[in-house]
């Protein structure tokens, strides 16, 4: 996760701390976490349960807020954002992909896919096209009319995958994203990710417990005792 001399990363984060208090007692989850990925760039990270990888990557999603630190996409600074403009840049940049998928069941899939355009104002008629080529993409041509509920699990966190995606994002955060599947379907739905982050030039955070998924990406990091530190590939 170097960048090249005279290259700004796509994504930086600087001296991240973050604690909890419980009682008297106060519990660190980063400290002075410093970390950047490039375009292009899948990372994984790995820890053990309550290890706070899911805080990391809720905070490098803007969805929650270091006690101090800085976070910069592109080089600009979204520490001083305010949440409208968060708002703005997660549905402009960001696309996340959580274990469990959060579709809105009352909708089909197509229109599921659609949704971060709708929220961002863009016409159904625009939205149409790109959300029906992703569900392509993810094998799901045949399940656009589908509700939430006709679908099967692996086919939802597809559908998932797909609405991650529909905004052309720069950056996908994936929390699990394989962790709530069984074995055949997980594989399916990371293969997938694979794939579409290197057709599209996305870069990846993706957290996960599976060492034999973390492996297959660019770069593994291991978040431990506050500590994010990068492992070498085997």
């Amino acid at each position: 996760m170097n960048s090249s001399p005279g290259n700004t990363p796509l994504f930086t984060a600087r001296n991240l701390c973050k604690s909890f208090h419980s009682g008297t007692t106060t519990i660190q989850i980063l400290n002075e976490l410093d970390f950047s990925i490039d375009k292009g760039e899948m990372v994984a990270v790995v820890g053990a349960s309550g290890s706070g990888k899911t805080t990391l990557l809720q905070i490098l999603g803007t969805l929650d807020t270091p006690d101090t630190g800085e976070l910069l996409f592109e080089g600009d600074t979204l520490t001083s954002k305010n949440d409208g403009e968060l708002s703005k840049f997660r549905n402009k940049s960001l696309g996340f992909i959580f274990q469990f998928h959060h579709l809105l069941p009352e909708f089909s899939a197509i229109e599921n896919v659609m949704m971060p355009g709708l929220i961002a104002g863009k016409k159904k008629d625009e939205m149409e096209e790109p959300a029906r080529k992703l569900l392509e993409q993810v094998e799901l041509s045949h399940r656009t009319e589908h509700r939430v509920n006709e679908l099967s699990g692996g086919e939802q966190q597809r559908t998932a995958l797909a609405r991650a995606l529909v905004m052309k994002p720069a950056l996908l955060l994936a929390d699990e994203p394989t962790g709530n599947l069984d074995v055949k379907s997980g594989n399916i739905v990371f293969e997938l990710i694979k794939s579409l982050c290197r057709d599209l030039g996305l870069a990846a955070i993706m957290v996960t417990h599976n060492q034999e998924l973390a492996r297959q990406m660019d770069s593994i990091f291991i978040l431990e005792n506050a500590v994010l530190t990068q492992q070498s590939h085997p």
